[in-house]
């Protein structure tokens, strides 16, 4: 679970340039100081968490329940309650304020919004489907995603079966992005990449929880060997015989007269 959380609206999409002078994608978030209504720790509600506001609205607007709860805290109404879960809540207490720079440049974040709504989706736009040919005798189902029932033994569809549907208006995360810039005088983080939902939706800013693996290092460039001479590294290397008695001794000596026989003389 998380260590840090804020809430956050979606502003829109831009890019900046980094040190080297490159195109940076980044997705500018509004983070508006978040007033902490109530703190739930594991002993009193069975686990730990924040309840935050932000903004301001007027007390009429607001329900009694909702503004009861505010006025209990000490806090100035807001336009929702949101909840933040953590794994401490040791260190936050109600009243305090959190800000754009609980986030630090570099840290890898979770980004949680409710996704923009598509409506009535197809199964080609809702799922990725080729569709049928577009000729050779193929009448006005180009679009048509196919056969989805079976034979008379199951006599039913399937559930979970891809077809067309309500697309989109979920609760959708994106995993580990890269905070470019945390702006806390202007209340602006800069994430890098995109962000799910629309201009204006509502946004929750957490710590990676599943952070990516660090990458390898770089390995040499190395020719892989041949079958042979694979064959030739995998066999064990003969350990060298050992000479025979007299044989390196006989070798190197030149034979005695003695022993040299000549031929016999012709007659």
């Amino acid at each position: 679970m998380a260590t840090r959380a804020i809430v956050g609206e979606k502003v829109g999409m831009t890019q900046v340039w980094d040190d080297d002078n490159r195109v940076v994608p980044v997705t500018v978030l509004r983070v508006k100081p978040c007033r902490v209504v109530q703190v739930k720790t594991n002993e009193r509600d069975g686990y730990s968490a924040l309840q935050v506001t932000f903004g301001t609205k007027k007390a009429s607007k607001i329900s009694k329940p909702k503004l009861g709860q505010f006025e209990k805290a000490g806090v100035d109404p807001g336009p929702r309650l949101v909840e933040l879960r953590l794994d401490d809540v040791s260190d936050y207490s109600v009243g305090q304020e959190l800000k754009a720079d609980l986030l630090a440049d570099g840290d890898l974040v979770d980004v949680t919004a409710v996704s923009k709504g598509k409506g009535f989706a197809g199964a080609m736009k809702r799922h990725g489907f080729g569709g049928m040919p577009a000729s050779h005798g193929t009448h006005r189902t180009h679009r048509a995603p196919g056969s989805v029932g079976a034979c008379a033994t199951p006599s039913r569809v399937f559930r979970g079966t891809k077809m067309a549907g309500r697309m989109g208006g979920e609760k959708v995360t994106t995993l580990n992005l890269t905070v470019v810039q945390a702006d806390a005088e202007r209340d602006l983080v800069l994430v890098r990449g995109s962000v799910p939902g629309p201009k204006g939706g509502l946004v929750l800013i957490r710590d990676a929880v599943a952070r990516s693996p660090p990458r390898p290092a770089p390995r040499c460039a190395v020719a892989a060997p041949s079958r042979g001479s694979r064959r030739a590294l995998a066999a064990p290397v003969p350990a060298p015989a050992a000479p025979r008695c007299g044989s390196a001794v006989a070798s190197a000596t030149p034979p005695s007269r003695a022993t040299t026989r000549s031929a016999p003389p012709r007659r």
